[in-house]
């Protein structure tokens, strides 16, 4: 999730550029536009809910009460205002995926104008929170309904007894990162395989971890392979590559492009644009609120949902970049920015994430959720495995809103349509992965072992990486006839790429089919000395290559 800058100059402008709004034109702004006037009513708004909490205050000395069971009253029946109107308060970080829901509320303040008010009774206010500890905290407290966080790190929410006995369950899919995060590195490096043995600033635990490791696994490496140097926020990542204590960091946009523009040499080596299944936001809560508030639930989804599909207007979409901008403190233009490195999940999506959708075959959230689980015990940053996806998920709003959104504007993302191009054999790969896949001496068919080596080794790697182009070049020994090699190489590679079309239903112009024959055998075994030499040349190699 990556947050939005603004340089202290741009501050000192926009603080002066009202300052003299108000000394000059304050007044007849105020009484004279529409602008004016609902501003007006919004500091009303703002004043009154700022009486009301006052005297609440006053008369229960705070704004939760805890009954005997430790639950909260809030997390029971909801908060409600002055007005008696319930509240459902919820958690954002500075991150272009929670537009549609601004978008549908008609700002981040809870108020009368918001469709979740006006068409399902409730208001929505949205509380802009960086501090993801503290804002557990909060959460814990019942000072939070929903909390925001990434499908790959919900394993450190749930895992650990104390939080885990609250019911943390995701009940949305908010969005993918389509670009919004980066691995960057510095001259020399070309591909991820390059990566071994290198210095990687990276935020920990975050999901930056996640995008490292699925990147690394994709070139045959692991975790351990790299030396990480831990920081405390991509921010601070960023800021050390640009000395000489690394060799590459994970970060957000915009630091990327900063970043390397500030290194000479460097380069963006793949950001979530390739990867571009592997971070997604979603939105939880604690099960004991979801219970006693499950049309409220049921109804803010079905809101987001009906936000993402208006916001293919774009005059819909600057009104969300509009509400998205004055909630993180900048320009409309900013927060379109922040909007465009991201992908607004729909229903249908949400379908598929949570496994609903029994057809799809693509990257769910138990995926990614289970993979993490495992990997932060083995990185250190967990002392146990999280519970079952199944056991951390709340279904029922998904659920109850099939029915009612249907149609295109509420299906599910389509896989992307690759094209042949004449340089895709030769085209820089962005990692290789070795994968030996047995055959039967002179045979191209994959037998039931070799597609469990597929599935295995590789399918994970191709779901998660939906946006790039896959190359699979098939290798064998010197025994037998050049031209047969070349010949029995490339029918291997098409045979493991009709496979992966059957099996996951990848569009074939994805695979880009080499037969190297006996001509690319691994270093150190180029004469084919021996037969564990024969054995390691006779492989199946598996290259990214950026679309």
């Amino acid at each position: 999730m990556a947050p939005a800058r603004l340089t202290s100059f741009s501050k000192l402008l926009i603080t002066l550029g009202i300052l003299l709004l108000v000394f000059f034109g304050g007044e007849w702004v105020l009484n004279n536009t529409s602008f004016g006037k609902g501003l007006q009513e919004t500091v009303e708004e703002a004043k009154a809910e700022q009486e009301a909490q006052a005297k609440n205050s006053d008369n229960t000395g705070s704004s939760t009460t805890t009954s005997n069971s430790g639950s909260t009253k809030a997390e029971t029946v909801g908060a409600t205002d002055e007005n008696g109107d319930k509240v459902l308060r919820v958690q954002l970080v500075s991150w272009g995926g929670y537009a549609p829901g601004l978008y549908f509320n008609e700002g981040a303040q809870a108020n009368a104008r918001s469709r979740f008010f006006k068409d399902y009774g409730f208001k929505v206010d949205f509380k802009l929170n960086n501090d993801l500890l503290g804002a557990m905290d909060a959460w814990i407290a019942g000072e939070y309904d929903v909390l925001v966080q990434t499908a790959d790190a919900f394993p450190l929410y749930t895992a650990p007894a104390d939080i885990n006995a609250l019911g943390p369950k995701a009940f949305m899919q908010v969005d993918w990162s389509r670009g919004g995060d980066a691995i960057i590195v510095k001259r020399g490096i070309k591909t991820v395989n390059d990566l071994k043995g290198k210095r990687i600033a990276i935020a920990v635990p975050s999901p930056a971890q996640t995008l490292l490791i699925s990147s690394l696994e994709a070139a045959g490496l692991k975790y351990s392979d790299v030396k990480v140097i831990e920081t405390s926020d991509n921010l601070a990542a960023a800021e050390l590559f640009k000395g000489n204590d690394v060799d590459a960091a994970v970060v957000w946009s915009p630091d990327d492009i900063l970043a390397t523009q500030a290194v000479p040499g460097s380069k963006i080596l793949l950001t979530t644009n390739e990867q571009s299944h592997i971070i997604a936001d979603i939105l939880f809560a604690k099960q004991s609120f979801i219970d006693n508030n499950k049309q409220m639930v049921n109804q803010f989804y079905e809101g987001w949902m009906k936000g993402v599909a208006e916001l293919n207007s774009e005059p819909n979409q600057m009104k969300a970049a509009k509400y998205l901008g004055e909630l993180n403190g900048v320009s409309t233009d900013d927060a379109l920015g922040m909007m465009s490195v991201v992908k607004w999940t729909s229903h249908g999506d949400n379908m598929n994430f949570f496994g609903l959708n029994r057809n799809y075959k693509g990257q769910k959230g138990e995926d990614l959720y289970t993979k993490m689980a495992r990997k932060f015990v083995e990185t250190g940053h967990a002392d146990n495995i999280a519970p079952p996806w199944r056991s951390a998920v709340s279904t029922g709003a998904i659920q109850a809103a099939n029915e009612k959104l249907t149609g295109s504007n509420y299906a599910a993302e389509k896989a992307k349509v690759f094209k042949k191009s004449s340089t895709d054999a030769s085209a820089p790969a962005i990692s290789s992965k070795p994968v030996s896949i047995s055959f039967a001496s002179g045979q191209f068919q994959l037998d039931p072992n070799a597609k469990t080596i597929i599935d295995l080794q590789f399918a994970e790697t191709a779901k998660i990486f939906g946006n790039a182009k896959i190359r699979i070049e098939g290798n064998t020994d010197n025994v037998g006839a050049k031209a047969m090699n070349v010949d029995l190489s490339k029918k291997r590679a098409q045979s493991v790429a009709n496979y992966l079309r059957a099996q996951y239903g990848m569009d074939a112009n994805r695979f880009i089919i080499v037969g190297n024959g006996p001509d690319n055998p691994v270093a150190g075994c180029e004469s084919n000395q021996n037969d564990a030499c024969k054995a390691k040349n006779r492989r199946t190699d598996f290259q990214l290559i950026a679309d």
